[in-house]
């Protein structure tokens, strides 16, 4: 793909003492919206962390803009924002700590850290460590992380599960502003209804093998062949 933004090659991925669990030979990523499909299990979560540097393929290559995920971890991490399913954050710092550190990284004033905390709504719970607050405000928390700055690529793993209507809008609202400056967006969500219109393809991940599927100009094709995808059916 000319433009690649992510290339993965020859990706083989276990954890110990189990089968293996992720399968790519080829994959290239260019900027847009990538939704990520697959049934429960399929090893969607684990390719994202593996694009996010959390965990380390057992072979292959992963590289951002040309930079290796593994060699050259600074020059390509700084062009990662990553939200996991599970929000992991340290337990005993603050909220306001986590913010001030991912400005730091990010090359951005802690300001706005400030105003990403405003828009989830976490702005008065800031001075909170991360282990006083619930698994809804911790993943509130790790979003506001993903607000802060404007790297050229995001990875979503359920970016509105367990969130309240207002919220939701807020995301898929972000989502689609990222599409529209460039920036390349993986996102994993069984809800993909409100992505299928700017989605330019699907990444579907099928016993652990990934593969990029581009999608019908026609919304009806296209909802069906989503539908399929998430299902695990296969693109025929």
């Amino acid at each position: 793909m000319e433009g690649a933004v992510i290339l993965l090659e020859g990706i083989r991925f276990a954890y110990p003492g189990g089968p293996l669990v992720v399968e790519v030979d080829r994959l290239e990523v260019g900027p847009g919206l990538i939704l990520l499909l697959g049934p429960n299990g399929a090893g969607k979560s684990t390719l994202l962390r593996m694009i996010a540097g959390v965990e380390r393929p057992g072979q292959g290559r992963i590289a951002i803009h040309g930079h290796d995920l593994w060699r050259e971890e600074i020059a390509s991490r700084k062009l990662l924002a990553y939200l996991p399913e599970q929000p992991e954050l340290t337990p005993y710092a603050t909220v306001r700590e986590i913010l001030q550190l991912v400005c730091r990284l990010r090359g951005v004033a802690e300001a706005e850290g400030s105003r990403a905390l405003e828009r989830v709504g976490l702005a008065t719970d800031a001075a909170r460590s991360v282990r006083q607050m619930s698994l809804g405000q911790r993943r509130r928390a790790v979003l506001a992380a993903a607000l802060v700055g404007t790297p050229p690529v995001l990875l979503l793993d359920e970016p509105l599960e367990a969130m309240d209507r207002a919220m939701r809008d807020e995301i898929v609202a972000w989502i689609h502003g990222a599409v529209e400056q460039g920036r390349t967006v993986i996102a994993a969500s069984h809800e993909f209804d409100d992505f299928a219109e700017i989605a330019h393809a699907g990444l579907a991940v099928r016993g652990g093998v990934a593969a990029l599927h581009a999608l019908p100009a026609g919304s009806a094709e296209r909802s069906m062949l989503l539908d399929r995808l998430a299902r695990g059916l296969g693109a025929e």
